[in-house]
């Protein structure tokens, strides 16, 4: 490993630098709030020719994505970004490269969704777009911002992936936020990243039609194809980010703990507030003496799509409790985090699944503080001593019931709604 360079760079201009050395070829965006900073260092990058890429200025998101879409189809390495509603505007086309197996990666800035307007953090956006098809990965500080978008490009381009990869960084609390991060030496980004080569891409001397009218007959043919091969890229993306690590010396995984050793209770989180959360579980050890507080631990999702059902099983299941922390809302149905983790856990022993406490917080960008993560924390421990009472009360009443009925004695029943 060379010598790495320290700097002090927003989230925005981080993402731009590795886009510039991972040398795309097409970028295609329009600027919203608060992504703008990232369309902005990447046109100056581009006019000042320190990046030698087409900037396509476009009218809106979802020709933003139409543009990647060719540019993508044709052989480029492209890249787009977007936020909140940008997002959601972009929406329509998110499926298209997904589908199609084009490796298009995107940076979200997570911003929350109107109405009421908001250009504040939270994870609406990103929720909205779970089920698009794109391999997607969550980071928590600026450095995992550039690192995550250098992997992006690495897992979508390999031949054996061909899809789409989104980044997800915390609107303005990463976007704005400047932070000190170590910039790798450009030649091994290059060994890491080599040029782009889709082996499927448009050639006029070889004509050939994509994303055609599917019938009945072979629509669900398409989309089982799509399935299997998104599962399949489970491997790759562990074999990029061990690569990554051996090179630049950082590490990553699907799922990622946070003194774990031991812990009965758990803070689940995704995104910049894992690190509020760190330091919740500091202190709570600290303070939590021969208690359950001490053993408080943190579980951190980095790969949202597809879902680590594996790794985040394992990660769980010695605990007794497990709090899941969603930044957004799915209506009618709570937290949709929180809804993930327990249908990954449905199938789990009785053992082996841990008491599933489910909060919502930092809606709109509002602080999740060190505080409110340690009411969550005893906030769910209440409940599960609780419920323990409440079981124990009922194996009393269960035993007694049954010695009255081993001494031919009546069983005490009360009728309700009878008059006297």
């Amino acid at each position: 490993m060379k010598k790495q360079k320290r700097v002090g760079l927003e989230g925005s201009f981080a993402v731009a630098e590795a886009v510039r050395m991972a040398n795309a070829d097409v970028i295609s965006a329009y600027p919203i709030t608060p992504q703008t900073h990232i369309v902005e260092r990447l046109s100056e990058m581009v006019a000042d020719r320190k990046l030698d890429a087409e900037f396509i200025c476009v009218e809106s998101e979802h020709s933003a994505m139409s543009a990647c879409v060719g540019a993508s189809a044709a052989g480029a390495r492209v890249f787009t970004c977007s936020a909140g509603q940008g997002l959601e505007l972009m929406h329509e086309v998110l499926y298209i490269p997904s589908s199609m197996r084009l490796p298009v990666v995107a940076v979200v800035a997570n911003r929350a969704l109107s109405a009421p307007l908001s250009v504040w953090c939270d994870h609406s956006d990103a929720m909205a777009v779970r089920d698009i098809g794109w391999i997607q990965m969550f980071a928590e500080n600026n450095q995992q911002a550039f690192d995550l978008t250098l992997c992006a490009y690495r897992v979508a381009e390999d031949r054996e992936v061909l899809f789409p990869a989104m980044v997800h960084i915390d609107g303005f609390y990463l976007s704005h936020v400047i932070e000190d991060l170590v910039l790798p030496d450009e030649e091994e980004v290059a060994g890491f990243l080599p040029d782009y080569e889709h082996p499927f891409a448009l050639d006029p001397a070889k004509p050939v039609s994509m994303g055609c009218y599917a019938p009945p007959f072979i629509y669900p043919e398409t989309k089982k194809a799509q399935v299997v091969a998104f599962e399949g890229t489970r491997p790759k993306i562990l074999e990029v980010w061990k690569e990554f690590g051996e090179v630049f010396g950082r590490d990553y995984a699907p799922v990622e703990e946070y003194k774990m050793e031991g812990a009965r209770v758990a803070l689940l989180t995704m995104g910049s507030c894992s690190e509020t959360a760190m330091l919740a579980v500091d202190e709570l050890r600290a303070e939590g003496g021969d208690g359950a507080e001490a053993t408080t631990g943190l579980v951190r999702l980095r790969l949202w799509r597809p879902f680590p059902f594996k790794e985040f099983r394992e990660a769980v299941k010695d605990l007794e409790v497990l709090v899941v922390l969603d930044r957004a809302v799915s209506f009618g149905m709570g937290g949709p985090v929180c809804s993930e983790v327990r249908s990954a856990l449905y199938g789990c022993e009785e053992a082996e699944r841990p008491k599933i406490v489910s909060f919502i917080a930092g809606l709109g960008g509002r602080d999740i503080r060190v505080e409110e993560f340690k009411f969550m924390i005893r906030q769910a421990l209440k409940e599960k001593a609780e419920e323990k009472a409440e079981e124990k009360a009922e194996e009393k009443a269960e035993e007694k019931a049954e010695e009255k009925a081993e001494r031919g004695e009546e069983i005490e029943a009360e009728m309700i709604g009878v008059r006297e």
